[in-house]
């Protein structure tokens, strides 16, 4: 994307943050969409110097004010304050405006083509490697209820992909605490092989603290990956110049002992209670 031309230039550099943990960048986008209280915004951006790629990226506010007066189309911009559990945006400003582009039909996301599951339906297997690097697929785990989630390593935003994680390992120990709910498994899914190789997954879990018997690492082929996590209702764009460079959204699910499909749920406003409860009824 290039919006250099709408506004002055302005050096993506870290400030000096007010919090010792805080970090603050410079972030410049165009508003695609607006969510209805204003607090959050989907926005295309340029590249984050020192923080993240170029990318389009749900962003929220902690004041509905700094959205109140934009619209979709608007270009702005604002500072994107990273602290160590959230991220928001502060200080918008428009700073113009221009048409918003069309999506790119060369470019599908990996759900195109594909009907959602539906709760009840079986899930359909698909070839993985674990983080030994040893073959594996989802129906090594019937038997077990399963708590699915889709990541990649490299994901900056601590309310995205890290916060899955934060999140597994919170139900991870509450697992440990509850002898009911023994045979839940839970799995992490990366949806960027290039980078989540075993090894790399396998450094990512020993990170987190996971327990390898009760929570497995999964990458593979990058189309088998996206054709599984399409028919959650998981998109992926990637860069064609870098595929590291990731877009998505995001997906966690409960699949049932018999492999069938229990509850999806969509973005990151779940919480381990809520898995928990459902677990409940599902293990």
């Amino acid at each position: 994307m290039t919006l250099h031309k709408a506004w002055p230039l302005v050096l993506l550099v870290v400030a000096v943050a007010c919090g010792s943990n805080d970090r603050e960048y410079t972030l410049q986008g165009q508003i695609l969409s607006i969510e209805p209280d204003h607090m959050q915004a989907n926005i295309k951006h340029e590249e984050i110097k020192g923080f993240m790629a170029a990318m389009t990226m749900p962003y929220k506010v902690r004041d509905a004010k700094e959205f109140a007066a934009l619209k979709p189309g608007d270009l702005i911009n604002s500072t994107l304050v990273v602290v160590s559990n959230d991220a928001y945006l502060k200080d918008v400003k428009k700073v113009g405006e221009a048409p918003l582009a069309a999506p790119a039909a060369a470019a599908p996301s990996a759900s195109s083509g594909f009907e959602l599951l539906k709760p009840g339906e079986a899930v359909p297997d698909a070839p993985f490697l674990d983080q030994e690097g040893r073959k594996t697929s989802l129906s090594a785990l019937k038997g077990s209820t399963v708590v699915l989630t889709f990541i990649y390593t490299l994901c900056p935003l601590p309310t995205f992909c890290p916060l899955m994680d934060r999140q597994f390992v919170t139900i991870q120990e509450r697992l440990k605490a509850d002898p009911a709910l023994s045979k839940v498994h839970l799995a992490t899914v990366s949806f960027d092989p290039v980078t989540d190789t075993p090894p790399v997954l396998k450094k990512h879990a020993q990170q987190l603290g996971a327990d390898l018997t009760r929570w497995t690492f999964l990458t593979g082929d990058r189309d088998d990956i996206d054709r599984f996590a399409a028919r959650f209702g998981v998109t992926i764009a990637r860069d064609m110049s870098d595929p590291k460079n990731i877009t998505h959204n995001l997906r966690t699910v409960i699949i049932d002992p018999d492999g069938k499909l229990k509850k999806t749920y969509t973005g990151n406003e779940w919480t381990p209670d809520q898995i928990l409860a459902d677990l409940n009824g599902a293990s």
